[in-house]
């Protein structure tokens, strides 16, 4: 068994979860900071777990990685909120059309490949116009961000519309992560059924819990607030805090890896994992006061992410047709990353310099009112 990203935060619960189960597993992972400050792996990483340093891109260290395996859990990915556009489809989708490449060329006896996708595929989502139904709106535009009008219009009449939860039955990427996790969905799916290789593709909601890196700056909510609010620093939330996501908990997300690569009627088919219920930012805000630091007041300054979603909310019915399940809610997640942090002795020394720094390449930008005029 080879986990691609094995020594990452979702593959690291993944290991666990097949050696217990008895599998014999093989990690590749780059090893690369931010998310590996010091370059090795972490010490939670399994020691039962034969670990291969490389990158997905290399044609070398895959071909020496798939050496052998019989199944593949393809997590290895890019993520971040910058502006290096090429590197998401190099890593995302060149990366994976790489595996199958090299198990097609060598006619390797890879029985099964679950390939890690994301909600980003979604981009806003579903919503509901009074007048015209369902409706799949685009991005907002600068020009509506700037004014600091955050909610969504109908795209066909203008008028106000409401979140629905989504399904899988229709993907709308809008940014460069999304737009690289669809189309590595397109190639897994496409060639595994082309060459008769069991293909799985997993959305994950936004993931969470203990083992995340907290030393990458750019991303992760629960890492964000629960380091600014042990230190004494007030959470920053964007836009006016109503935007909603669901959250997932990390061993919820490994244990929806392990029904994708032993359920044949997963095979060919995309599914959602999500979190139980939706979430706004001012809510998590608020959760992660109640666990560390009751009363700590939050800053909206009317920042937001350009290209970023204002709505989405993951339906994972399908999943749990086949007995998946929640186990975590975001208060329970909250408390065991905030104990885990602190066990380990980890402050924050990245939250600030993250967000200027995203300021000033433009991928955070400012609102000309903090006020809301929806």
């Amino acid at each position: 068994m080879l986990i691609t990203g094995g020594a990452g935060f979702i593959g690291s619960h993944t290991s666990r979860v097949l050696l217990e189960k008895g599998y014999e597993v093989r990690l590749l992972d780059l090893l690369k900071p931010p998310v590996h400050p010091v370059g090795g792996p972490p010490p939670w990483l399994p020691h039962d777990a034969e670990l291969i340093v490389g990158d997905i891109r290399d044609r070398d260290a895959v071909r020496r990685a798939l050496n052998g395996v019989e199944a593949v859990i393809h997590l290895a990915a890019y993520q971040d909120y910058l502006p290096d556009f090429s590197t998401f489809f190099h890593v995302n989708t060149v990366g994976t059309a790489l595996i199958y490449e090299l198990v097609i060329e060598a006619h390797l006896p890879v029985q099964k490949i679950v390939v890690a996708s994301s909600q980003a595929a979604y981009g806003e989502g579903r919503h509901h116009c009074d007048e015209h139904g369902d409706v799949y709106p685009d991005i907002r535009s600068e020009e509506q961000l700037m004014a600091g009008a955050w909610n969504l219009r109908c795209p066909i009449c203008g008028q106000p519309i409401g979140w629905r939860v989504t399904d899988e039955s229709r993907v709308n990427p809008q940014n460069q992560y999304g737009l690289s996790k669809y189309t590595q969905e397109q190639v897994a799916l496409s060639l595994g059924k082309r060459y008769r290789i069991p293909t799985t593709c997993l959305r994950y909601s936004i993931t969470q819990g203990r083992w995340q890196s907290p030393f990458n700056a750019y991303s992760g909510i629960c890492r964000i607030f629960t380091l600014r609010a042990r230190a004494g620093k007030r959470p920053i939330v964007f836009e006016d805090g109503n935007q909603l996501r669901d959250y997932v908990y990390v061993e919820d997300v490994a244990r929806a890896n392990l029904i994708a690569l032993e359920d044949s009627r997963t095979d060919f088919e995309s599914y959602n994992v999500a979190g139980d219920k939706p979430t706004s930012a001012l809510q998590y805000a608020q959760i992660v006061s109640q666990v560390l630091r009751p009363g700590l007041a939050v800053d909206i300054p009317g920042y937001y992410r350009f290209g970023d979603t204002r709505h989405i909310v993951s339906d994972s019915t399908k999943l749990r047709a086949l007995g998946w399940h929640n186990t975590r809610s975001v208060a329970d997640v909250v408390a065991e990353y905030a104990a885990w942090i602190e066990g380990v002795g980890i402050t924050d020394t990245v939250t600030d310099s993250g967000i200027q720094h995203m300021l000033e390449i433009g991928t955070i930008r400012q609102a000309r009112s903090a006020a809301t005029r929806d």
